[in-house]
């Protein structure tokens, strides 16, 4: 162990397997917080246990077939303290549909390797969601559009991440909360009126929400207005 000497050095002496090590001398070494000193974190040095916790995500797609399913595991340290953490550890997907074969599994290596290596691994949420199929995408239930299947694994792996406490879910506050309910209730009111009547999670004739890539963009009072996360043209 390495100490750091302030003093100017006038003699010194060798000391022996043998021979005790002063009092001063074992204070200096003795490291100032030793149960911080204990604390594991993520890095890939750490070796996988005989039994991982996890959880397995179905995901279907509009341009499969076969359900995707996808299971995270993750690796408690410093289970049982007030140190105890959980992490990803690696990632697995499993389909029947064996056109995406290759690439899925070159994926699930990368995607476990970075867990492995510890750290921020948050940015691999949006790094995936960033990628768009050049076929185009398609659309989920309840209105919200998914640029690729990359980006649906992101999607789910920012799930799990919220799930474990490393990301914290996005929720508007209070009053974007009060000003989307507001304008739903008014937008209801309106198509109701018109005979209208609202079949999905938001009115027909919604466009899609370029922050939340939700459809769920509608007119009011002459402003684009999104019922799903807030957001206005008119800001």
């Amino acid at each position: 162990m390495t100490i750091k000497i302030d003093k100017k050095i006038v003699d010194y002496k060798v000391l022996k397997d043998d021979q005790d090590v002063p009092a001063a001398a074992e204070e200096a070494a003795a490291p100032e917080d030793v149960a911080g000193s204990n604390v594991v974190h993520m890095h890939e040095k750490v070796e996988r246990p005989e039994m991982l916790v996890g959880s397995t995500y179905k995901v279907k797609t509009p341009v499969s077939d076969h359900a995707m399913y996808i299971t995270i595991n993750d690796i408690v340290l410093n289970e049982g303290t007030e140190h105890e953490l959980r992490r990803p550890f690696e990632i697995f997907i499993n389909s029947k549909n064996m056109d995406h074969f290759q690439w899925i599994v070159g994926l699930t290596r990368i995607i476990s390797a970075v867990f492995r290596k510890g750290g921020d691994v948050t940015f691999l949420v949006e790094e995936m969601k960033a990628v768009f199929d050049p076929k185009g995408g398609y659309w989920k239930p309840g209105g919200r559009f998914m640029p690729s299947i990359v980006a649906e694994i992101g999607d789910v792996i920012e799930k799990h991440l919220i799930h474990i406490g490393m990301l914290q879910p996005p929720e508007l506050d209070e009053h974007q909360k009060k000003l989307v309910e507001e304008k739903r209730k008014q937008f209801e009111a309106k198509m109701e009126e018109g005979g209208k009547v609202e079949e999905s999670d938001f009115p027909d004739g919604a466009t899609l929400c370029g922050k939340c890539s939700t459809k769920a963009m509608v007119m009011m009072d002459g402003c684009l207005t999104c019922l799903n996360c807030g957001d206005s043209k008119c800001g």
